[in-house]
This record gives structure tokens, sequence and C-alpha cells, in this order.
């Protein structure tokens, strides 16, 4: 399989059995870093425009198929060969399809001023296997998000976009089920403005490297020393929206804190003091404190010090 554009996070991956995948990694060079989403299925709950059944599955799921049928995939994450992948599903290219079924889709474009090629929609809307039920998890790439966040804090203000309920809030909370209390979680996602509702529906604005700043230097897991806590100032978070995460933290072990949860994505601002929990690895002569080491990563959190601090 050949592709013009390199592939790339957020991306879907169909293979040879018409499993699809959604691609969680930039270093794809050779096989490509995935979760597998949706199979196959004749009586699966969702189906594409061509009639054709699917079945979601949940993460645990996803790696005990793998394991058990395609066991040469089993890595951290699931990597697929290349000659092995039949299509590569881009969301900046089938942005037209999931605007021409969602109405609402082309009037978050239209509010956030996105132009073509600047972001596209990830998730089932990108495999046209949406129900009534889906998220929009809108893509935007480079230094179009930080553009997009700060028109979605404008159009709220405004009016012109609804605020998120709280009913919304719960739901979101009761998804992620993050290792923090409810008024923490909160307090901490919405000045990031990485997440809005409309028409009762709440979409994502999710953050994506463009092409010219993809690194394809395969990533590797470290040396594990354990769960350690950490309290540290954050001097650097240019990277805090991306997958994964990551925060450069002033400390005497560690010098980054990273997350693979969506959950904790831009959690502490540089300047901030946080606190997390998580494993440390040692990778590269340094240590790092990961937080998402498993899909819910139980007691495993980032949060704010200085932002908890300032509306105690």
């Amino acid at each position: 399989m050949t592709t013009g554009k390199p592939i790339r996070l957020r991306d879907f991956i169909e293979d040879e059995d018409g499993w699809l995948y959604a691609v969680s990694a930039y270093d794809n060079d050779e096989r490509v870093g995935c979760i597998l989403r949706y199979i196959p299925h004749p009586e699966g709950e969702r189906s594409d425009q061509a009639g054709r059944r699917y079945r979601k599955l949940d993460f645990d799921e996803a790696y005990a198929l793998i394991s058990e049928k395609k066991p040469d995939y089993c890595r951290l994450i699931h990597r697929v060969p290349r000659d092995e992948i039949r299509k590569v599903l881009k969301p900046e290219d089938e942005i037209r399809q999931a605007m021409s079924r969602d109405p609402r889709v082309r009037n978050i474009a239209g509010l956030l001023m996105l132009r073509k090629g600047e972001y596209g929609c990830t998730g089932s809307r990108l495999c046209g296997l949406e129900d009534a039920s889906s998220d929009i998890d809108l893509v935007i790439y480079g230094e179009h998000w930080q553009e997009a966040s700060r028109r979605l804090e404008e159009l709220v203000g405004e009016g012109l976009l609804e605020e998120i309920t709280d009913a919304m809030w719960l739901r979101i909370y009761e998804k992620r089920r993050p290792s923090i209390p409810f008024q923490e979680f909160i307090l901490h996602e919405k000045r990031k403005w990485n997440r809005g509702q409309i028409g009762g529906t709440y979409f994502d604005l999710l953050y994506t490297r463009p092409y010219t700043d993809i690194e394809t230097r395969a990533a590797v897991k470290g040396k594990v020393l354990g769960r350690q806590f950490i309290r540290a100032e954050v001097i650097n978070a240019d990277r805090a929206f991306d997958h994964p995460a990551v925060y450069t933290v002033r400390h005497e072990e560690i010098s980054r804190v990273i997350s693979f949860t969506h959950t904790y994505a831009g959690q502490a601002r540089a300047g901030e003091v946080l606190e997390a929990s998580g494993v440390c690895e040692e990778n590269n002569g340094e240590r790092w404190l990961v937080v998402g080491t498993s899909r819910e990563a139980p007691g495993e959190y980032i949060r704010s010090v200085s932002l908890l601090e300032k509306h105690r």
C-alpha cells in the first residue's frame, strides 16, 4: 500500500479483512501504530453508506481480538504492516462527505472559520459509521488549532454557539472516568476550549501536527521503574494538546510528564505547578512520568495546583 501523504495521527486505516483502525501514532514508516475500532459483522449495530454492517469494539475487546487473530500486530498499540493495509482514510480528505451527512459539521467549521486542508473529521464520521448518538471529533492541524480554540471561546461568549450544559459535562466525565473529582475535572476542562456543543451533540477540537512537523522516529517504551507521584513546575507545554500530551517540568528526577489519555491534554500551562501520578520510565537517559498506561488508568492523573488554588 502506498499513499501520497504520510499516515498520521487520527487517520483511519483498513486492513485486508476490512477491519478499521484509528491511527494513534506519528511514527508509521514500516508499521502503522493504531487501535482496532470496527470490524465487519452481520449483526453489527453500525452500517456504512453501502449497507455493510460493523461492530464497534471497546478497548479490551480490540486487544483481545488482535491477540487471538493477529498476534503479529500486538505491541503497546496495534502495529499493522504497511503492505497489509488496503485503504487509508484521511480526515482532511473525507470532510465533505461528513458534512453532507450532518450539516452541524459544516456549521461548526463555518463558525470556526476553518479552510480546506486545515481540518477534518475523525472517528465514526470518518468511516461513515456514525449513528444518532455519535459525537463530532473535529481534527485541526498545526497552528490552526490555536486559532479555532480562541474562536470557540469567542463564539460561546457571543452566544453564537451554545455552552456545554451541566448534564453534558457529567456525561463527558462519566465517559472519561478520570481519577480526579468532578468539580476539579470541570475546572480544568472549561478553560481548555477544546470542546463545544451544537444541537445537543458535543464536539472535540483535536490537535494533530501538520505534515511538516511529523517525527517518524519509532517511539520506544522505556524501562519501567514503578509508580510515582510528583509536584513540579511546568516549564514548557507547547505539546500539551498533542498525543501524547507532553509537559516539560522542573523536577529533581523527572524531566517530562507524558499523558496518553485525552482527558489530561492541556491540563496545565507553562509557569504553573502541577501534580501528577503515573508510572516512571527511564528513556534515553531521562526519567519520564507516564500518565494513561491503561484505558482508564485508575489512580493516574494530572492536575494544575495553580489553577485549583486560584479557585479556592
